[in-house]
């Protein structure tokens, strides 16, 4: 390691260790798994949460019914912009410096985020905050790369675990914060919880060198190669996509709609529905070891039929507009499951199947796979709105029930 780097780490006010090349950084211990999980599971949860406070995000800064979708997008398009031009320098840089620089900018970007006075203002914070949540796709392949050879399924099974329970939980905490202290109180939080898991990555992360040995700028130009040369990334991305779309349509959207007769939720109603939907969660390691056993193809084929499904019975759950709220509550909920299920799959299936291609380039394939899936969600987002003004839920569920379809027909020829 040269100086700048030591001068870097010094800068950060963590104590110095001799870099580890990635390939002897060692197998994996259960508590290093579990750091991984709860580290990736405390960052993502600044992507969704504006999904269940824009009801109260948009008014509170002037923004109408139809634009609410882009508190949403702006994070995620944010996230995906990240991952294209921040994550492939993880194939360059020292990973646990890039790490901790990503955080400490995702931490100031947290704290404005709770005073922005202006709608326009708070779209570029987050934004920002977005671009610097791509440090999980900087984590999660150092985790693949201590795997042991035949276990990468289970150890981004179990590191994914910890992401899809943060994107599940994200939406509750939001809530609740919110209706204790107003929407900007979770900024707050956020911002305070980073410079925790700062200190701790900072204090307990190995370090990781990258096997590559190029420029910054002939990364960035590597990334149209790898998606042309590498059929399997462009497929598992682009269904991946389409299925991030169809979870922000329903989760954008879900909140409007149970604060809607019958529902008539408050932000703790909606607070502990989006918790029920956190169960989906609790599936991500199978997926990972069907991976294992060969059986990625079938797994892929039914994440995508659950997904579909869900959203017809959340049509049918949000059809109801008088009597009794409890049934289609319950129907509601199950849907919400049922799509959390589908979409971690997917993803969980199409990120193994891309952390086996090259491993010399784990950081681009990473930024490409979960950079293009997160552009789906992030028109997901916006069409949420769009959709809600122009034909309320029905319109919502036919949008995401649409991109599950078209997942489906994607993947089926595999």
């Amino acid at each position: 390691m040269n100086g700048t780097d030591n001068a870097e780490v010094e800068t950060a006010g963590f104590a110095e260790r001799a870099p580890i090349p990635s390939e002897a950084i060692g197998t994996i211990t259960r508590s290093q798994t579990l750091l991984f999980a709860a580290s990736v599971g405390i960052i993502v949860t600044n992507l969704f949460a504006p999904q269940t406070l824009v009801g109260l995000i948009g008014p509170s800064l002037g923004a109408a019914a139809s634009e609410s979708g882009l508190v949403s997008m702006a994070t995620l398009l944010g996230y995906a912009g990240g991952l294209f031009f921040l994550v492939p320098l993880s194939d360059l840089v020292e990973n646990r410096v890039l790490v901790l620089r990503m955080l400490c900018a995702a931490v100031l970007a947290a704290a404005v985020a709770a005073f922005a006075p202006t709608a326009m203002s708070l779209l570029i914070v987050l934004f920002i905050l977005g671009a610097a949540c791509s440090c999980i796709q900087v984590l999660v392949p150092v985790a693949a790369s201590m795997a042991p050879p035949g276990h990468d399924g289970r150890v981004i099974g179990d590191v994914m675990s910890g992401l899809m329970i943060g994107i599940l939980l994200s939406r509750p905490l939001a809530s609740l914060a919110a209706d204790a202290f107003g929407w900007r109180a979770f900024y707050g939080i956020s911002a305070a919880a980073l410079v925790l898991l700062a200190f701790l990555l900072g204090l307990t992360l190995p370090r990781r060198r990258p096997q590559a040995h190029s420029t910054y700028a002939a990364l960035l130009a590597s990334l149209m190669e790898l998606l042309r040369r590498e059929p399997v990334l462009r497929r598992r991305a682009f269904s991946a996509s389409l299925m991030m779309a169809a979870f922000s349509v329903f989760w954008t959207a879900v909140a409007l709609r149970l604060a809607a007769p019958p529902f008539d939720l408050g932000q703790k109603g909606i607070a502990l529905f989006a918790l029920v939907g956190a169960g989906g969660a609790a599936v991500t390691p199978l997926f990972g070891r069907a991976g294992d056993r060969g059986l990625t193809r079938p797994a892929t084929i039914a994440s995508h039929v659950v997904l579909v499904a869900s959203l017809g019975l959340a049509a049918w759950a949000g059809a109801a507009t008088a009597g009794g709220a409890w049934l289609p509550l319950i129907l509601m909920g199950t849907s919400a499951v049922l799509l959390d299920i589908g979409v971690t799959g997917d993803q969980t299936l199409g990120r193994r199947a891309i952390n086996l291609l090259q491993p010399k380039a784990r950081g681009r394939l990473n930024g490409l796979f979960v950079g293009i899936f997160f552009i789906g969600g992030a028109v997901g987002s916006l069409l949420a709105g769009v959709t809600w003004a122009w034909g309320g839920w029905n319109a919502v569920c036919a949008a995401g029930a649409a991109f599950g379809v078209a997942a489906l027909v994607l993947d089926w020829p595999e």
